[in-house]
C-alpha cells in the first residue's frame, strides 16, 4: 500500500468512526420511536418469529440493553455499532469488484453519510440489521466472483441467512443473484455447480427459525407480509412518493452520484460486466418490486435500505472512474465534494428537529407523532394517576403506546394492548390477580372508550403529551373495573379471518 492509499484508508476509517460517535451521541438524548418501544418488548422474550417480522432486530436490541441497559441508548447500541462490520463490507466489496482503494473509501463514505445509514442505524427498525447483512450479501458474491471459489457461496448464502432474519424483503437477492449468473455468460456454470444450491441450503437453515414459528402461528406473519405484493386497489397516486423520499434519505448529492453511477454501469462506461450487472441486479430488482407496491399502497422510506450498499458503490464509480463530459463532471465533481458536508448536515438538523420543532417554529412535522418526545413526562402523569386508583394494570389500544407505556412507566409495570394480541404471542400474558382488579386505559382523547366490555367506566384524567410548546396528542384515562366478559379482545388478525 503506497503512501496515498494508506493516507485514504486512514482518512475513512477516522470519518466511519466520527459519524459513528455522532450516533451514539444522537441516540443518547432523542426519545425512542413507538416501534422501536415494540421491538425493544420483543427483544425482552426472543422467539423465532413475531408477528410482523423475523426476529433480528430484536436480537440486535437485546445486545445493546444487555450493555447499556434499559435506555434510548441501550436500545440503539448495537445498531449504530453494526455500522462499523458494515462500512468494511462496503470497502471490501467495492474495492474487489471495481479496484482501487480511491472508489472504496468513498463508497464507504457516502453509504454512512445517506440519512438511510445514518438515521437507520440510529433507529432502530428491521432495515438497520438488513442494510449491514446487505453489504455482506455484496462482499461474499464480489469474493465469488474475484476467486471463482464455490466455497464463497456458503459465505453468500449465510449472509443472505442474516438478511433473511432481519426482514423478509431479503427475499429478494435470490431472483437478483440468479439474474446475474444468467446475464454474465462467465458465471453460468455456477448454476450447475452445487456450491450454488449449498449456499442456498445454509441460507435456508439460518431462516428455519422463521419457518417454524410461522408454521405454529398459522403462517400469519408470512400471509401478512407476502400479502401485500397484491394489488387489490389501484391507486397509483403513491409512485409519486417514490422519488422524492429516496432524494431525501440518500441525501441529494448522494442521489444523483448513485443515479449516475446506475446509468453508467448500465451503459459499461467502467468495469467489468460481471461487476456491473451485479450492481445493478442488486438495485433494480428490490426496486422494480416497489414500484409495484406503490401502485396500491404507500412505500416507505426505509424499505429501499438493501439497496443502499449497491445505491453507494454505483455513487463512488460515477465520483471516479467514469470520464464524463465537462458539464456533467462538475455536477460529479460538486456532488462529491459536498456529499459528506450536505448528509451531516441533513442528520444533525433532523436530530434536532425531532427532539425540539425548532426548525419548523414548533409546528407539526413527519417525525412529531412517531418520535417519543414528551413520553418521559407524560408516563409520570400516567403513573401517578395509576398509582392513585391503585390500577393494577394498565391497557392500551395500539402497540405503540403499548411500547411507549412499557418503555417509560417504571419497571415492572403491568402494561397489556387489549386488542391485537397476535402481537404479543410470545410474551406472557398479565396474570389473572393482575387482571381481576381496576384497570386503567391509556386511549386517544378521541378514539371510544371500552364501555361496552366493563360494566364501570370512569374517565379519570386527560394528559397531554407535548414538544416544546406544540400539543402533540392528549390522552384520556379510563379506570375501569368489572369487565363483562374476557379483558382482552382476541379477534383474529385480518390475515387469519
Amino acid at each position: 500500500m503506497n503512501p496515498n492509499e494508506a493516507r485514504s484508508v486512514l482518512n475513512t476509517v477516522l470519518i466511519v468512526l466520527a459519524l459513528v460517535a455522532l450516533r451514539l451521541v444522537a441516540a443518547a438524548f432523542t426519545p425512542i420511536t413507538f416501534d422501536e418501544a415494540y421491538y425493544w418488548m420483543w427483544s425482552k422474550h426472543l422467539a423465532g418469529g413475531y408477528y410482523d417480522h423475523p426476529p433480528m432486530v430484536a436480537l440486535v436490541i437485546r445486545l445493546g440493553t444487555l450493555i447499556a441497559g434499559d435506555t434510548e441508548l441501550g436500545v440503539r447500541l448495537v445498531s449504530i455499532l453494526l455500522a462499523l462490520p458494515m462500512s468494511w463490507a462496503i470497502y471490501e466489496a467495492t474495492s474487489v469488484l471495481f479496484g482501487g482503494r480511491r472508489v472504496a473509501a468513498t463508497a464507504t463514505i457516502l453509504l454512512n453519510v445517506t440519512l438511510m445509514a445514518a438515521v437507520g442505524s440510529m433507529i432502530v427498525t428491521p432495515d438497520a440489521p438488513l442494510l449491514v447483512a446487505s453489504s455482506f450479501v455484496m462482499l461474499a458474491l464480489a469474493k465469488v466472483l474475484q476467486t471463482g471459489r464455490g466455497a464463497w457461496w456458503l459465505a453468500v448464502g449465510a449472509a443472505a441467512g442474516c438478511a433473511l432474519l432481519s426482514k423478509y424483503t431479503a427475499l429478494f437477492f435470490g431472483p437478483a443473484i440468479l439474474i446475474w449468473l444468467v446475464v454474465v455468460p462467465k458465471l453460468r456454470h455456477w448454476l450447475i455447480s452445487p456450491w450454488l444450491y449449498l449456499g442456498g441450503v445454509v441460507a435456508i437453515l439460518m431462516f428455519a427459525p422463521v419457518i417454524w414459528w410461522n408454521a405454529d402461528h398459522h403462517w400469519v406473519s408470512f400471509i401478512k407480509q407476502i400479502g401485500r405484493a397484491r394489488i387489490e386497489d389501484f391507486r397509483p397516486v403513491f409512485i409519486g412518493e417514490l422519488i422524492p423520499t429516496q432524494v431525501v434519505f440518500a441525501t441529494p448529492a448522494v442521489w444523483i452520484l448513485g443515479a449516475m453511477g446506475l446509468y453508467a454501469l448500465y451503459q459499461r462506461l467502467a468495469g467489468a460486466l460481471a461487476a456491473c450487472v451485479l450492481v445493478n441486479t442488486m438495485f433494480w430488482t428490490i426496486v422494480v418490486y416497489f414500484v409495484w407496491h406503490s401502485l396500491h399502497a404507500r412505500v416507505e422510506a426505509n424499505w429501499f435500505a438493501p439497496v443502499y450498499p449497491a445505491f453507494a458503490i454505483a455513487a463512488a464509480v460515477a465520483a471516479h472512474l467514469v470520464q464524463w463530459a465537462p458539464r456533467e463532471q462538475r455536477v460529479v465533481d460538486f456532488c462529491r465534494r459536498w456529499a459528506a458536508p450536505g448528509g451531516i448536515v441533513m442528520f444533525a438538523l433532523l436530530v434536532v428537529q425531532a427532539n425540539t420543532g425548532m426548525l419548523s417554529g414548533y409546528r407539526r412535522d413527519a417525525t412529531v407523532r412517531s418520535v417519543g418526545v414528551g413520553w418521559r413526562e407524560t408516563a409520570g402523569e400516567i403513573e401517578a394517576v395509576r398509582a392513585r386508583v391503585g390500577a393494577t394494570c394498565v391497557l392500551a389500544p395500539d402497540y405503540g403506546t403499548t411500547g411507549w407505556l412499557a418503555f417509560y412507566l417504571p419497571k415492572g409495570t403491568c402494561v397489556a394492548q387489549q386488542s391485537q394480541r397476535i402481537r404479543w404471542v410470545n410474551m406472557p400474558e398479565p396474570s389473572a390477580a393482575q387482571l381481576a382488579g381496576k384497570l386503567l386505559y391509556v386511549r386517544d382523547v378521541d378514539q371510544p372508550s371500552l364501555k361496552e366490555a366493563f360494566a364501570r367506566v370512569d374517565k379519570v384524567a386527560d394528559v397531554a403529551r407535548k414538544r416544546g410548546p406544540l400539543l402533540i396528542e392528549t390522552y384520556a384515562l379510563d379506570v375501569m373495573e368489572r369487565p363483562t366478559g374476557e379483558v382482552f379482545n382476541r379477534s383474529p388478525p385480518p390475515e387469519l379471518k
